[in-house]
């Protein structure tokens, strides 16, 4: 089958996949928003990831965000994917320079929507890289392309993970989390800067963190302010389902010391 031959029917399988997904509504703005997801590029990206082995398939959605959906895909024999699609048209995506500027590893920021979300995909996955490198429980990084992350699935396909938002927790998730955050910090030196209980998955006895897009180097101007903001997260979800140990700032002064 040709190249012309192939994107058609990998768009309709994925157009009718979103349609048919229960985590959407049925409305003209997310059939909209289904075209934006599967443009021209993000289809040659798909089929070129398909080509080096890296996705046999690519199947639902099982999160729907304003800037991503992440999809269940196959990797052959190697099992699970969870691909990560961030869409090119996303008018909210400029609202994330504040975690690209500062971060000495990326350099310029460029002009266009496109080459900023390409950046973007790049620093999650390094983020990815580098955090799990360093121990800290995150879905493990596989290969990415263009708008596109592939990634560990973390749940039982077809159904994500819950969040920890979703699930009981108790003092041991506590510990758990505060420990993360530290071991993000001392040891991959990245702070998540965007953290909160709708970020971390809880399945059975694993904790898992992501969305790890819009980490920063702790040497990023805004890391000390994304840090406490984290903790503070954190501390505040934790409050309300009455486990409490330490204030925010104790914290922080622990983390950083």
């Amino acid at each position: 089958m040709t190249d012309d031959e192939e994107s058609p029917s990998l768009r309709e399988r994925l157009l009718k996949s979103e349609r048919d997904n229960r985590y959407l509504r049925k409305d003209s703005d997310d059939r909209k928003v289904m075209e934006e997801v599967f443009d021209q590029a993000t289809l040659l990206a798909l089929r070129e990831l398909m080509s080096k082995g890296e996705l046999s398939e690519l199947n639902g959605v099982v999160s729907a965000g304003k800037e991503a959906r992440v999809y269940y895909g196959v990797a052959g024999k190697e099992g699970p994917r969870a691909v990560k699609i961030y869409m090119v048209a996303s008018a909210d995506f400029k609202k994330r320079l504040v975690y690209i500027a500062g971060d000495r590893r990326f350099g310029k920021i460029p002009a266009s929507s496109t080459e900023i979300i390409k950046l973007w995909v790049r620093k999650e996955f390094k983020n990815l890289q580098l955090a799990h490198s360093s121990g800290v429980r995150v879905p493990r990084p596989y290969s990415f392309l263009r708008n596109v992350v592939v990634m560990e699935y973390i749940g039982e396909p077809p159904a994500p993970a819950p969040t920890m938002a979703e699930a009981e927790v108790d003092l041991s998730d506590y510990k758990w989390v505060f420990s993360s955050i530290s071991k993000l910090y001392r040891s991959a030196e990245l702070v998540h800067a965007d953290l909160s209980e709708y970020n971390i998955f809880k399945w059975g006895d694993e904790r898992v963190v992501f969305d790890m897009g819009s980490a920063v180097t702790s040497s990023h101007p805004q890391a000390a302010n994304f840090l406490r903001r984290d903790i503070s997260n954190m501390v505040r979800f934790f409050k309300k389902r009455g486990i409490f140990e330490k204030e925010a700032e104790d914290l922080f002064g622990e983390i950083t010391k």
